[in-house]
């Protein structure tokens, strides 16, 4: 009985791996891209609190926990945290990995630049 059991743990935790995907692109305010409906117009500030991600033409909003993650990255990230006084680049890139369902992306981590 605990030789199943034991299986049965081993491949929920491999098919919850194999769920788990990466996509890189476009950090986006979402809530400026609901309205507008354009990409282009709406990348994300360090003023923004709800995040998407352009990825390849495919827009995924980002859960809670990853408006949190995504904010703070965003505040500490790399070309900011040289100089802190250098202005914001408009275009925001990040490398998000987590699970996807119905568009939304639940974040594991994420890396902006």
């Amino acid at each position: 009985m605990s030789r199943i059991v034991s299986l049965l743990v081993f491949s929920t935790v491999f098919s919850m791996l194999a769920l788990a995907g990466s996509w890189s692109g476009k950090l986006l305010d979402a809530n400026c891209y609901d309205q507008q409906k354009q990409a282009s117009a709406c990348s994300a500030t360090s003023e923004t609190t709800a995040f998407a991600l352009d990825a390849a033409g495919k827009i995924y909003k980002l859960d809670a926990a990853g408006n949190s993650k995504a904010s703070e990255a965003l505040k500490n990230r790399a070309d900011r945290a040289t100089d802190p006084a250098k202005p914001e680049s408009k275009e925001v890139m990040a490398q998000v990995t987590g699970t996807e369902q119905d568009g939304t992306i639940a974040v594991e981590s994420i890396d902006v630049r």
